[in-house]
């Protein structure tokens, strides 16, 4: 067995054994000692693995400085995974630096831990206000003392910067957070982000709350930064088949098959596609409906789980006697350049397929401009259906990503008697804009369903969650090819039979104080009700009620007493942030959400959009000033090619590299002279 899966198992074991932060860290130390880079002078398009580059003083060189490779250890305990992502810098230079890393999290990530090792020391994070946090982490670096900040940029993007890597120095850094697992169709999902795929900010328009130099570091360098991954399941009940989606893993199962510990087979696995690990329970084990609590302040915080009932044959097909409008949106842009295009014309391919006479349809794309196959919706006939299935093959990817464009088009809010009006987006998610395209969905939804379709290895997962959220829909991740058939045959299976629509929960004991998302989403074949809540006991009984096609329906469950799981309550206060965050797009005032966030996130020792965790040593170790920039080169998305999303940057590319090309012809030419 490689060394990689080895070290993945004394990662996770420790992590979940209890051994604690410094053992784990200790370990990945002697991993690191054997795996560092000689410094030496290179360009931007040198390294091929991740990389700390740092100027020379020479035009165009760099020194790699630290060595940089992560691991994480996961621990999923019923239905909440808590992770710890741990970074490691060695400086083998002479000078102090700083240094910047970029990396994506799962978009529903509870940030609530910082811890910074550097030699024997150890100093933890603490939760502060973003700008009283930038400031002490600012005061420290200036003071020559060494300090760590975590800041959230995006729901799923964050930065660490570490200040006054000193000569020699090894640092590690570590984060921890808890997420919510996915349930859909009797199976687990668990994702983690790897690479960050590039975002693409449309001009401004006035009075848009975007700014394009928000997130300055967002981006992609060549090079795969390493990883090793180590997931621990702690099930409670017999596991059946467990699969890593897109990277080949390794398989332990004991304790008579209810844990099992998963890990990378390839040392140091390039970290340019999300990770995602998939897995069922024995038959017969399938949940109907499990709760786990967490007591916290004197509140009991539960996470409920609650699986609706298959609808019967005559259900179904009573749904599926109603006609359907289906507008297949597809995004074209430059970010959609190699395999992502392939992904989406083999998307839509499947989903013509799934239209019947009776239905009318339309496709659309988009990148600086939406071009529409038919001026509005028509007929799935045979003649029509070929028709799009060859404009579908002449789609090519290139220009920039306007997608309020296309959502303006998609969305007209007007509606559709005797048909369903289904929207299916297919995207990477690549923009800088998403609070306008949210509050545009919610504007323009009317009766539309938005099913939003992730393309490729590293899709902007915070975008696709929420654009579905407001949409009313659902989202899936197409992540490779080889996919396409299942997951799209699997969502049209959805969007023909909702098996609940105008859902509620009701507590028989135990009133709520407050449970989120306050509004259940229409829900879909296979899909549970996932609900978090502040309680004043745990709950042992729910009432939930709906329509099962146009018949009210309900139904009384009984809970088992709740299995303890500890980040319960910090998924709870996640969701309570989410849910204030969404009110920017539907007119909330933005002074009142930021001191209710404030409020729950420092509650909670959260990361937000207006928190950060900062840590800082008290002993000076540099002299004051000293310090120069570094930055972490993140990973190109697996199958992207070089992004092409605006033609006048493109131009502006190609005229600066002729002039570089006729200033070096001019330059010879003098020096001949």
């Amino acid at each position: 067995m490689r060394v990689a899966v080895d070290f993945a198992k004394l990662v996770a074991k420790a992590f979940v054994g209890g051994l604690g932060v410094a053992v784990a860290m200790s370990l990945a130390i002697l991993a690191l000692s054997s795996n560092t880079h000689a410094a030496g002078k290179v360009t931007l398009a040198d390294p091929k693995a991740g990389a700390l580059l740092a100027l020379t003083g020479e035009a165009g060189q760099y020194t790699t400085v630290p060595t940089v490779s992560t691991d994480v250890a996961i621990t999923v305990t019923g239905m909440v995974a808590r992770t710890r992502v741990t970074q490691y810098f060695h400086h083998q230079g002479s000078d102090f630096i700083e240094a910047l890393y970029v990396f994506p999290l799962p978009e529903k990530a509870a940030v609530d831990r910082l811890l910074v090792r550097i030699g024997e020391r150890e100093i933890e994070g603490q939760v502060r206000e973003k700008e009283e946090a930038r400031r002490v982490y600012e005061k420290a670096k200036a003071e020559g003392r060494k300090a760590a900040l975590v800041e959230q940029r995006r729901p799923n993007l964050f930065t660490n910067s570490v200040a006054h890597i000193g000569p020699d120095d090894r640092v590690v850094v570590s984060i921890e957070y808890q997420q919510a697992l996915e349930y859909d169709n009797g199976q687990y999902r668990l994702r983690f982000p790897l690479a960050v795929t590039p975002r693409y900010h449309p001009s401004v328009a006035e009075g848009s709350d975007s700014d394009p130099d928000e997130a300055p570091h967002e981006g992609c360098g060549s090079s795969a930064n390493s990883v090793d991954i180590a997931v621990t399941i702690e099930a409670g009940v017999p596991l059946g088949a467990i699969e890593g989606s897109y990277h080949d893993v390794w398989i332990e199962k004991s304790a008579g098959d209810k844990r099992a510990l998963i890990a990378l087979t390839k040392d140091q696995e390039a970290a340019d596609r999300d990770f995602e690990l998939t897995w069922r329970v024995a038959s017969g084990a399938e949940p109907r409906a499990a709760v786990f609590t967490q007591e916290v302040g004197g509140l009991q915080y539960a996470l409920l789980m609650v699986v609706p009932p298959q609808p019967n044959a005559a259900e179904r097909a009573a749904f599926q006697r109603l006609p359907r409008e289906t507008l297949l949106v597809v995004d074209t842009s430059g970010s959609m350049q190699g395999t992502s295009m392939e992904q989406a014309k083999s998307a839509l391919l499947v989903a013509l397929g799934t239209m019947t006479p009776r239905d009318r349809f339309n496709v659309v794309e988009f990148n600086s401009v939406v071009r529409a196959l038919h001026p509005a919706a028509v007929s799935a006939t045979l003649a029509s259906l070929d028709h799009a299935r060859a404009w579908v093959g002449r789609l090519k990817a290139q220009g920039g990503t306007e997608m309020d464009k296309a959502l303006t088009v998609a969305l007209d809010g007007r509606e559709t008697p005797g048909y369903l009006r289904q929207v299916v987006f297919m995207t990477d998610g690549a923009v800088g804009n998403e609070q306008d395209l949210f509050r545009l969905i919610a504007q323009r939804l009317g009766a539309s369903r938005l099913f939003i379709v992730g393309i490729g290895s590293a899709p902007n997962g915070h975008f696709m969650t929420k654009a579905a959220q407001f949409g009313r829909g659902t989202f899936t991740h197409v992540g490779d090819v080889r996919e396409v058939q299942e997951k799209m045959t699997r969502l049209f299976e959805k969007i023909e039979a909702p098996v609940l629509r105008d859902v509620s929960l009701a507590w028989t004991d135990g009133t709520p104080v407050e449970t989120f998302p306050a509004r259940v989403p229409d829900l879909y074949l296979g899909e549970p009700i996932v609900v978090a809540a502040a309680t004043g006991s745990a709950p042992r009984s729910v009432v939930v009620t709906g329509l099962r096609g146009n018949q009210p329906w309900s139904a009384v469950l009984t809970l088992s007493a709740g299995e303890p799981a500890p980040g319960v309550g910090a998924l709870w206060a996640n969701a309570k942030i989410a849910s204030l965050m969404d009110g920017l797009a539907t007119g909330a005032d933005a002074a009142e959400v930021r001191s209710g966030v404030v409020k729950v996130a420092m509650t909670h020792h959260l990361v937000s959009a207006y928190t950060s965790l900062v840590a800082v040593d008290v002993t000076p170790t540099a002299p004051a000033g000293m310090l120069r920039m570094a930055q972490v080169k993140t990973s190109m998305p697996q199958g992207m090619l070089l992004p092409q999303t605006d033609t006048e940057s493109t131009l502006h590319l190609l005229l600066g590299l002729m002039a570089i090309a006729m200033g070096a012809m001019v330059a010879v030419i003098g020096r001949r002279a």
